[in-house]
């Protein structure tokens, strides 16, 4: 199950998301209970969330065994005051790279790591 990586010029999207250090091979493993305290903060608060997707963002550090910032994410219809570790993060505008999964929770794991 491997994605379409797509390069696009975007317009920012707004994130209620949890940051995370994390290496690059602890991704599939890290996502989970950063992504279940993101949707306890959205379920609370009716109106926050579109039909967006779970959006992992971030970038891979020159140095590849140096952990990298993720926000861990699910795109939101406005600005909230932070929620323990949630917070509004912003996806960034321009030329960016971006591959869509389709898989339900159990499968994220394997559809991730394929990619990286």
């Amino acid at each position: 199950m491997s994605a379409q990586v797509r390069v696009e010029n975007v317009s920012a999207r707004k994130l209620a998301a949890v940051q995370r250090q994390v290496r690059i091979g602890e991704v599939a493993s890290s996502w989970r209970p950063a992504l279940d305290r993101v949707w306890e903060v959205l379920r609370k608060n009716p109106g926050l969330r579109t039909d967006g997707h779970n959006i992992f963002l971030y970038q891979h550090p020159e140095n590849r065994q140096l952990p990298m910032k993720v926000a861990f994410g699910v795109e939101v219809t406005r600005e909230f005051p932070p929620s323990g570790e949630v917070a509004l993060v912003e996806t960034p505008a321009g030329r960016v790279a971006s591959a869509l999964h389709v898989v339900p929770y159990d499968q994220m794991k394997s559809a991730h790591k394929e990619d990286i």
